[in-house]
């Protein structure tokens, strides 16, 4: 039996950069793994069979975990059942890559399994061909994406930040957010500048799927402007949201519908996966 953490991750800038042929988006965005993680427990067994603390989630193949277990299967011809307890504390239709982070945590664990048969690159490769956004967390925890968000840098560690995750009671969903976008307005920022800012203490934050986000929900501008009244420093929707990251030294007061998940950054060590002591 092996147990892992899975953990979630937050845009820190996400900039669209056009719409490609294949009907997906360019982007370019930073990416940062946060000690808000679901717990998943992976064993042997004659079939594959995947339960969930949440009985709203789906646990048949449309779960990214058993589209990891038959990927893995695909691409080594290897022969196995495995058993897999999904414990959920990642809010899902939030923009903080629950979902990939599960594939990607449940490829590491199946790797483990088989005493390392296959080199980290491979399934960084292979997470690649069932999500856009799996193949960050096989990164150290910081990471510049661009591509479709498949195309990886790891980068060094920024400083330890504490923040507060804002999950708003409604989803959304990301295929939705994408349809509202408008791409005359999209952000005129030098990605690779902004990304800079990071390491020199001038960071900017922005999203581009924020404001089609609210054009779906405007109720979601209204909660932004209830975050920012209290009082913190940054307050971005992740993703295509519908959670907010908000970071400064704040603890914050209760907005119906609203829930509060304390975190901070955390990062992945070389040869070895995400933990509660990550640093």
């Amino acid at each position: 039996m092996l147990q892992l953490i899975s953990p979630a991750k937050i845009n820190l800038f996400l900039q669209i950069l056009r719409r490609r042929v294949d009907g997906y988006h360019d982007l370019a965005s930073l990416f940062q793994t946060i000690s808000l993680y679901d717990n998943l427990t992976f064993s042997f067994a004659d079939k594959d069979e995947l339960t969930c603390s949440d009985p709203c989630l789906p646990t048949d193949s449309s779960n990214l975990i058993i589209k990891a277990i038959d990927l893995f299967r695909r691409k080594t011809g290897l022969k196995f059942g495995l058993k897999v307890h999904l414990e959920k504390h990642i809010p899902y239709e939030a923009g903080l890559g629950g979902g990939s982070s599960n594939a990607a945590t449940t490829l590491w664990a199946l790797n483990e399994l088989h005493s390392r048969a296959y080199p980290l690159q491979d399934l960084m490769t292979w997470s690649a061909e069932i999500g856009s956004d799996i193949t960050f967390f096989f990164s150290n925890g910081t990471a510049y994406c661009t591509g479709r968000g498949e195309i990886i840098n790891s980068l060094n560690p920024l400083p330890r930040e504490s923040l507060w995750i804002a999950k708003p009671a409604q989803g959304l969903s990301t295929p939705a957010v994408f349809k509202h976008l408008d791409l005359t307005q999209l952000s005129l920022h030098d990605p690779e500048r902004t990304l800079i800012g990071f390491y020199n203490g001038r960071p900017l934050h922005y999203n581009d799927l924020e404001e089609p986000a609210f054009r779906i929900d405007p109720t979601l501008h209204h909660i932004k402007q209830q975050l920012i009244e209290m009082g913190f420093a940054t307050v971005l929707m992740t993703g295509s949201g519908t959670a907010f990251y908000c970071l400064g030294s704040k603890t914050p007061y209760q907005i119906p519908g609203v829930t509060f998940y304390p975190a901070t950054f955390i990062r992945r060590q070389p040869g070895q996966w995400y933990s509660q002591i990550s640093s």
